[in-house]
């Protein structure tokens, strides 16, 4: 039985929802405010998107295809890759003179218990990061 964990983070950001929406879905910009990562790929429903996570040899390759595509409100992609499965999801509202984003990724773990208990070390890291780099991107947008 695969297991499935959330971790999400979100940020208010002083710009109107199109101009964050841009900045979301600008995969090759992604580096700038995602830690570790660098982004290329299409955009709509059905396109591929890569990513390369890590530094150096301690990386990993993370492919996805959009499955849910509404700009400038949401973009769901589904992990396809070896290390990575589930789904990551990009929202954008409307919040005051400003707009909200929150990054939710929802991951089927592998490798049953030991894959929970891995969890249990990895989330606490993958929540700092996450919120991390959403601060960088309202500083960036």
């Amino acid at each position: 039985m695969i297991a499935r964990v959330e971790v999400s983070s979100r940020i208010e950001v002083p710009a109107a929802p199109e101009q964050v929406w841009r900045a979301v879905v600008d995969w090759p910009g992604q580096y700038r405010w995602m830690l570790g990562t660098h982004v290329q790929g299409g955009q709509g429903p059905g396109a591929a998107v890569t990513a390369r996570t890590g530094a150096g040899p301690f990386g990993f390759t993370d492919t996805m295809v959009i499955t849910d595509w509404d700009p400038p409100r949401r973009c769901v992609v589904r992990h396809t890759g070896r290390v990575v499965r589930g789904d990551g999801i990009f929202e954008v509202t409307p919040r005051g003179t400003g707009s909200e984003f929150r990054w939710t990724e929802r991951l089927d773990l592998p490798l049953g218990a030991a894959g929970r208990l891995g969890w249990r070390l990895v989330r606490p890291l993958a929540q700092r990061g996450m919120d991390a780099s959403l601060r960088r991107f309202a500083r960036l947008v």
